[in-house]
């Protein structure tokens, strides 16, 4: 017997969202993989990391472990020199429904499909100024 077609959908649905939790990272998984370096840093630090927050002074390695890697990486040049800005965005979901139709030999069939994923496009939510390998300012988008 076949289950009914609402379970399927639900079965990818849940399996989708499982799969895109999979793929990101915390600040507590970032530490475990680099726990030496984390316990290195003072107290202050170590809260703001653990809270997935950065602040000016922070230095490459911590912004790591606090954010993980950025989506993209930026040189800016002014008359003042070079900095380098790292830009984090979030995945927007997408879902995607399907109708089909189709008729032969005088038979006739309707189809129907759902999909869920994370290739919906992506917004910047954050960006992280470095000037000689500290952060010098960190923007947050609106």
């Amino acid at each position: 017997m076949k289950p009914p077609r609402v379970v399927c959908l639900w079965v990818l649905v849940i399996g989708a969202l499982f799969l895109t939790g999979c793929a990101s990272s915390s600040p507590e998984s970032r530490i475990k993989r680099d726990q030496a370096a984390f316990d290195s840093y003072p107290a202050d630090v170590q809260q703001k990391i653990r809270a997935g927050q950065v602040a000016p002074g922070f230095t490459p390695a911590q912004v790591r472990l606090a954010l993980g890697e950025p989506a993209r990486v930026s040189t800016v040049t002014t008359d003042r020199g070079a900095s380098e800005v790292w830009i984090y965005s979030k995945s927007k979901p997408r879902v995607g429904l399907g109708l089909g139709f189709g008729s032969y030999g005088g038979s006739s069939a309707v189809g129907t499909g759902v999909s869920v994923g994370t290739g919906g496009g992506s917004a910047e939510v954050q960006r992280v100024t470095f000037v000689g390998g500290r952060v010098t300012a960190i923007e947050h988008a609106k």
